[in-house]
């Protein structure tokens, strides 16, 4: 960074400038950015101006500013979940964690899941994925997923009251058992569908997922159908900066 007398000395032109150093690797992840006293002399500009520009980049979630301390370029470890291998074939399930856990211990992170459990009326968009009349019951199993004691996911599954009452489903806490719980109580999934879409989070989903300005969330929702009908309905979401989905598929034939 030099002062160039040249240069556009706007807000824009510094959030630009600091943006391709950002991407170039000059400003690597997690490292702190100059003072707004050494931006302002470097750019020749007041302070306010050196504000409203790192204020663009926090926005579009490039910069988290930390309490009290320097305003730092974000740096995170996604995850990458691959969704044709998520809960498909072989499950990796235990008696100590689910399929998404052990996939994220594979990895070398640490996982935990944080669940509560609820007897529900299905709303329109649940009874829809369900196939059920709106306001029939259902289970709903609602968790906070954290990967190295950072919140990484919400992800919250409904299971008809038909298939759910009084089994596993019901039951408090972190619940996993080999081959998935819906196997275990004879309401194995046969095929799933998913549906993603990414948006803005909504208020509740950046507080419990501590997103900074400007992140954006993909919605993954994954239909899971039994024999006749479907037997699940999970809705997870994912934030942008935290995760790489995958999917893999034969294209042979």
């Amino acid at each position: 960074m030099t002062s160039n007398p040249e240069r556009r000395t706007t807000a824009r032109a510094i959030a630009d400038d600091l943006r391709e150093q950002i991407r170039t690797g000059q400003l690597p992840p997690g490292s702190a950015l100059p003072t707004s006293r050494e931006l302002s002399e470097g750019y020749g500009v007041t302070a306010k101006t050196v504000s409203a520009g790192i204020d663009l980049l926090k926005v579009e979630g490039l910069v988290v500013g930390e309490r009290g301390g320097r305003r730092r370029v974000r740096a995170d470890r996604p995850i990458t979940w691959n969704l044709t291998h998520f809960e498909r074939g072989q499950r990796r399930d235990s008696r100590s964690m689910d399929d998404w856990s052990a996939a994220i211990k594979m990895a070398g992170r640490v996982p935990a899941q944080q669940v509560a459990v609820s007897t529900d009326a299905a709303s329109a968009e649940v009874a829809e994925w369900l196939q059920i009349r709106q306001g029939e019951s259902v289970v709903t199993r609602t968790r906070l997923r954290t990967v190295d004691d950072r919140p990484f996911q919400l992800s919250t599954s409904w299971f008809p009251g038909s298939i759910a009452s009084g089994t596993l489903l019901e039951e408090e806490g972190d619940v996993a058992v080999p081959g998935g719980i819906l196997k275990a109580i004879g309401h194995p999934q046969q095929h799933v569908r998913d549906e993603i879409s990414i948006r803005m989070p909504t208020p509740e989903e950046s507080e419990q997922l501590r997103l900074p300005p400007g992140t954006p969330v993909a919605q993954h929702v994954r239909i899971g159908y039994g024999e006749h009908a479907p037997v699940r309905v999970m809705r997870t979401i994912a934030p942008g900066d935290r995760h790489v989905l995958v999917y893999e598929m034969d294209v042979t034939g």
